[in-house]
């Protein structure tokens, strides 16, 4: 993330540069990784853009944060990762460095 743009989450949106992935990955963060508008943001972005192995990863943890295992396992395996029962920060963490 260093050659990147840093998440500033005090903006009322992400930045116009960012990826969509990095668009998603914002949103939850700036929803504190809880259900909520911004939550829904996310899963948009991650539902208009399905098929996409970051997309599809970043839709596992929205999964993970609604508390929906069996829906987050569909679209790990669907990332070609391994489903995550962990903190849904430290996930978060690992794909913003990821994408």
């Amino acid at each position: 993330m260093s050659s990147q743009t840093p998440m500033d989450f005090s903006l009322p949106e992400p930045p116009a540069d960012f990826s969509p992935p990095r668009q998603a990955l914002w949103w939850l963060k700036k929803g504190g990784l809880e259900l909520g508008p911004e939550w829904e943001k996310a899963h948009e972005i991650c539902q208009s853009r399905e098929g996409d192995m970051e997309h599809d990863w970043i839709h596992a943890l929205c999964h993970l944060i609604e508390n929906d295992p069996g829906n987050a396992a569909y679209w790990f395996r669907r990332a070609g990762k391994p489903a995550e029962t962990r903190d849904a920060d430290a996930l978060w963490q690992d794909i913003a460095a990821s994408v």
